[in-house]
């Protein structure tokens, strides 16, 4: 059985938030699921080890980046764009 992208995102942001994967869920925010900016830099560095991507984020002007995290279902669709390009 493979995990979905969405799945394994889900599963990275719950373990960063230390939280149920159940409690991550594609409308949820990183603000509401507790994951402060550091937490956020770490999210990116495994979500770039997971897919072997290099996400488009600078973490020092979240708000000028091209990677849309307003949301989990938001991150997902980024990746999923990121992953569909590096095949391309």
């Amino acid at each position: 059985m493979t995990v979905s992208v969405a799945e394994r995102i889900r599963a990275i942001l719950a373990e960063q938030a230390v939280l149920d994967l159940a409690d991550v869920t594609p409308e949820s925010t990183l603000e509401s699921l507790g994951i402060d900016s550091l937490g956020l830099v770490e999210a990116i560095f495994a979500i770039e080890e997971a897919f072997d991507i290099s996400v488009p984020f600078n973490a020092n002007a979240p708000e000028d980046s091209a990677f849309d995290i307003s949301s989990v279902a938001a991150i997902i669709r980024a990746v999923e764009g990121l992953i569909a390009a590096q095949a391309a």
